[in-house]
């Protein structure tokens, strides 16, 4: 492996987005027998638009990157699922910044994402996700805060301010995405943990497994406004029934959108509605890996919300903007997702809240992990070799 260091070379490589999604809807679906809601639900149009992009390698040689966050001077925070947070800035990447809390990283435990709020420039307050060891083998989700130091080597006065209720013995489905409302409250995804029992609790609203919460960033407890009130459910809880939130961003009209991995099939695309029931494990658009039907094989409930757009076969979602920039005009707007499985960015086009057309960029790229938006309007992008790329126009 590399050292961790900036690169001094450039790889200006010059490749289009070439859509191949011709050749992925002529792919069987996983899940065999099922059939869309609506027309557009699946397989969209292909994007045949070609974009010319470059890619420069940033950095090399990370331990397992999960997640990033940029800062308003252009640098930027990389968490390492290990336990390790580092700051990229001016071509270098630092030692690890001290203050972080053990973390599990069996499986796929560890430091997940990072996040700062709009004022982190006068306040230098980070936010960041982990799986939490409670002991016995057991982990959870949970959320700390703590004040970057000014030199970036410290994260100072560090606190967890939210834990997933309950624990569970497994080391799959944390989540998590961390998302800042335009209200300043912080969107926290979760998964339902794997497992047959635990996934179960997706559809509880007594814990926190299988869930969007929306949580007060200063105390961790229930932000203003959420659905539930009335002791009757966790009041963190904003929407409920989801399998394993990786992808959550906000569109230009703040609001919230997620994408969540399915099981063999069924990676799911929701715009989550307080309160609402998004159907895991009752209904899915995908089976087990086993090829046996999760549950009784159904796809609608009544009471239960379908998806705006699923895939099948996946792509395995990590990471999720929208794009807003200079750079690449024709992307405004459009939904950006990493894809593992793709090998690539996938590109979705939203008309009135449905999905009209989807395309591959940067095919080949590999397992990308999360994607960023640089301040020119370059894409920064994290991948499972360890990479921090750059995607410029070529």
């Amino acid at each position: 492996m590399m050292p961790r260091r900036a690169l001094a070379a450039t790889l200006a490589l010059c490749v289009t987005a070439l859509p191949a999604l011709a050749e992925l809807n002529d792919r069987p679906p996983n899940a065999r027998g099922q059939e869309p809601a609506f027309p557009g639900q699946t397989r969209a149009a292909e994007i045949s638009q070609q974009i010319p992009i470059s890619r420069t390698p940033l950095i090399r040689g990370l331990s397992e990157p999960w997640g990033m966050a940029l800062l308003p001077d252009g640098g930027l925070l990389i968490t390492e699922r290990t336990g390790t947070l580092r700051l990229y800035r001016d071509g270098q990447l630092s030692q690890p910044i001290q203050g972080l809390p053990r973390v599990d990283a069996r499986g796929q435990g560890g430091l997940l994402d990072v996040a700062v709020a709009p004022d982190f420039a006068s306040t230098r307050q980070v936010w960041f996700s982990f799986s939490e060891p409670r002991g016995n083998g057991r982990n959870a989700t949970a959320v700390g805060t703590g004040r970057l130091s000014a030199d970036g080597t410290a994260l100072e006065e560090m606190r967890v301010i939210f834990r997933q209720e309950p624990a569970w013995a497994s080391t799959m489905h944390f989540g998590s995405r961390l998302v800042f409302d335009h209200q300043g409250q912080l969107f926290v995804t979760t998964g339902e943990r794997s497992r047959p029992e635990p996934r179960q609790l997706a559809q509880d609203l007594g814990t926190h497994l299988g869930k969007v919460l929306r949580i007060d960033p200063a105390t961790g407890g229930p932000a203003p406004g959420n659905p539930f009130s009335d002791g009757q459910a966790r009041p963190e809880i904003w929407s409920y029934g989801h399998r394993n939130i990786q992808a959550a961003a906000l569109d230009a009209q703040g609001r919230l959108w997620t994408v969540e991995h399915g099981p063999q099939g069924g990676d799911e695309l929701n715009l989550p509605q307080p309160g609402r029931n998004y159907g895991w494990p009752v209904i899915t658009y995908g089976q087990d890996y086993s090829g046996a039907p999760i549950g009784q094989g159904i796809t609608q409930r009544e009471g239960m919300e379908q998806p705006v757009y699923y895939w099948d076969p996946v792509i395995a979602p990590s990471g999720m903007l929208f794009y807003r920039g200079a750079m690449f005009p024709e992307l405004e707007g459009d939904a950006l997702i990493g894809g593992l499985q793709a090998g690539a960015v996938v590109r979705l086009r939203i008309e009135s809240d449905r999905v009209t057309g989807e395309q591959r960029l940067a095919e080949g790229i590999g397992r990308v992990r999360d994607i960023e938006l640089a301040p020119d309007g370059a894409l920064l992008i994290l991948t499972d070799a360890g990479e921090l790329i750059r995607l410029a126009r070529g």
